[in-house]
Parts: structure tokens; C-alpha cells; sequence
């Protein structure tokens, strides 16, 4: 990644975030800031997006942030208030943030978040007062030596987002941010996704990892890490939570896209699954 550029998987996921606002209706995931972060720059990828494929990713992403979004809702209710999106990339929670009285700290690579204030200023995005921007190199300092400089609150419980990253990190990194996340007090949480084993899909799920698993290598940005169903159940007690759910392809579509007169839907084709952890 190049000093003041974003990744390229977290510009397409924005532009796939963006392209639902504009296509399926009514949206999954509302979210009319992320169409005015991507703005006109970017209207031949928004063009490809209507594909079927695309189509797919894009519902796909939609559903991942409304789970996180709909258990950060719950966390709030009782009682958290702070919110930490991990690996953030050009999401927009922040800056549509419905609850007053929430702290939202913003967790990613100096270079990544350099680039998002470029582009929220370019499209006149105001910065909340409730918003912290925590720069952050794994190799150099650790999760909680970062959010503790920016003020975050140990002591008290906080509630992550973590999507579109665990199948780019080693297994150490993966178990090290359990950990600090664990140790938080009781009613903290995270919501994260991942991807299967290849060797356990199907030939039709196995065509389509491969077909992804090229692309994002050669955008420098490979897949590193596959978790099975029971390979998460385990690292998710290992690590210290009390409660799990695990939301496959079938479960989001029955959440989110019942009855739709557009019959969007996410594909019977799923790669992965969404995890939700509280401590």
C-alpha cells in the first residue's frame, strides 16, 4: 500500500456499498453518505457493480454492515458507548452516527485514513465531534497501546466492527486482537467475517474462491487466513467470550432480503461466515 492511498479491497467494497444505495430499493443498508464519499470519480466501477456478480458482492456487503450496525444498536441500548471500527477503510458509520452520546474511534493504517480525510473533504463530509482517528501499524505498536492513546476507555465496555479483514491477517494477528478485545468488560463485542477453508467447498464455491482469491492477490492484498464453523466456535471460547453466533449465506438472506420485489438475495454460492462475539 502506497503512502496516502487506500487499499484497493476497501475502495471496491465503498463502491459496492455506494452502487446498493443507488440500484436496490429499498436499501438494505441505508447509507446515502457513502454515495457522496465515492462521488463521480469512480462511475465506470459503480457502471460494473450492476452485474450479476457484482450484484451478489455488493448485497453481500450490505448485509455484513447492517448485522454489525443492528448488534452495535443492541449494544448501545445497553449501555455502551464506545464503538471501535477496525480496519474502517472508507466506512461511513461515523459520519450518519444516530446516537448522541456514542464515541466512534476509526482504526486503520496511517496511509488508509491520510487518503478517507482527502476524500470526505473533497465531498464536504463534516468530521463529527464523536469521531477519533486512531492511525495504526500492527508491526509497530499493539490494538490497545493505539486506542488507549486516543483516549479510549478500557474500563468500560466497547463494541467492534471488524469486516473485510480477518481473511488478510495471520493467525497470531487474528488471536492477538481477540485478545485485546476479550479482556474489555462485560458487554463488549465484535462482529466480524471469514472465510472457509478452500478445501472444504464445493466445486462451484471452490471456482469462485479462486476466481476472487486472484484478484485480491493481485491487487497486493492476498487471502492469509480460512476458518471453518468449529474452528471459530473454538477460538471464540479460547479467546474468553460467553456468547457466539455465527450467520451463514441462508440466515442473512432469511434477516435481510425477505419478499423483495427486486428479488435481491445473496447467493447460494457463500465463501464465508459472519461472526458475532460478546464478552
Amino acid at each position: 500500500m502506497k503512502p496516502g492511498r487506500a487499499s484497493k479491497t476497501a475502495l471496491k467494497v465503498a463502491i459496492r456499498r455506494a452502487s446498493h444505495q443507488l440500484m436496490d430499493h429499498p436499501p438494505v443498508m441505508h447509507d446515502p453518505i457513502s454515495v457522496r464519499l465515492i462521488g463521480p470519480e469512480h462511475a465506470k466501477d459503480m457502471e460494473r457493480a450492476k452485474h450479476s456478480v457484482g450484484r451478489d458482492f455488493r448485497a453481500f456487503m450490505a448485509a455484513r454492515s447492517r448485522l454489525a450496525e443492528d448488534h452495535l444498536a443492541q449494544a448501545v441500548a445497553n449501555g455502551v458507548a464506545q464503538y471501535v471500527v477496525l480496519g474502517a477503510g472508507l466506512d461511513t458509520f461515523a459520519y450518519r452516527n444516530p446516537f448522541a452520546g456514542l464515541q466512534v474511534f476509526e482504526v486503520d493504517f496511517p496511509a488508509t485514513q491520510e487518503w478517507k480525510l482527502h476524500m470526505l473533504a473533497e465531498a464536504a463530509i463534516p468530521l463529527s465531534s464523536n469521531l477519533t482517528f486512531v492511525p495504526l501499524d500492527f508491526e509497530h505498536k499493539s490494538l490497545g497501546d493505539g486506542l488507549a492513546e486516543a483516549g479510549f476507555n478500557a474500563s468500560a465496555p466497547a463494541y467492534f466492527s471488524w469486516l473485510g479483514v480477518v481473511p488478510y491477517l495471520t493467525l497470531d494477528a487474528f488471536r492477538a486482537t481477540l485478545a485485546a478485545i476479550a479482556s474489555l468488560p462485560a458487554g463488549s463485542g465484535v462482529t466480524f467475517d471469514s472465510m472457509f477453508p478452500p478445501h472444504s467447498l464445493t466445486p462451484k464455491r471452490r471456482l469462485r474462491f479462486d476466481l476472487l482469491a486472484q484478484r485480491v492477490a493481485s491487487a497486493g492484498e492476498p487471502f492469509r487466513l480460512f476458518l471453518s464453523p468449529d474452528d471459530l466456535e473454538r477460538e471464540l471460547r479460547q479467546a474468553g467470550f460467553s456468547r457466539i453466533e455465527q450467520v451463514d449465506t441462508d440466515a442473512l438472506n432469511e434477516l435481510y432480503f425477505q419478499n423483495r420485489a427486486d428479488r435481491l438475495k445473496l447467493s447460494p454460492v457463500g465463501l464465508g461466515i459472519l461472526a458475532t462475539a460478546w464478552v
